[in-house]
């Protein structure tokens, strides 16, 4: 059962570190590895659900206007039914956001459910 449970939160903070480096780099691609097969993504509380690879053309077209300049997690946690969220600041070329993004659980490791960027 130990065992289990840090497998489970292994697996947890590699696809955060993975989410990180990828919006960190500004690359849709490493990032669109870690999405569900549906994905809702916001923009100022504009939110739209999409396929993985329309979300993926999405997020290439936000990076595109918005470079990062960094990128990092402010906080991480999870709810009491296993959904890992973590919470982060994206500094690009046109401002800063908040970033907020859900990972649900899925055969393997967690996946992306939902990403939301709100300009600070």
């Amino acid at each position: 059962m130990f065992l289990l449970g840090s497998v489970a939160a292994h697996a947890q903070a590699d696809n955060l570190g993975a989410v990180r480096s990828a919006l960190r780099n500004g690359s849709s691609r490493e990032l669109s590895q870690y999405f569900a097969a549906t994905v809702e993504i916001g923009f100022d509380g504009d939110k739209q659900g999409y396929n993985a690879t329309q979300a993926e053309i999405v997020i290439k077209d936000f990076f595109g206007k918005n470079a990062p300049s960094s990128f990092e997690f402010i906080h991480q946690g999870e709810s009491q039914e296993h959904i890992q969220y973590a919470i982060g600041r994206y500094a690009g070329r046109n401002g800063t956001y908040r970033v907020f993004v859900k990972l649900k659980p899925s055969r393997g490791a967690p996946v992306i459910d939902t990403l939301d960027f709100t300009k600070e």
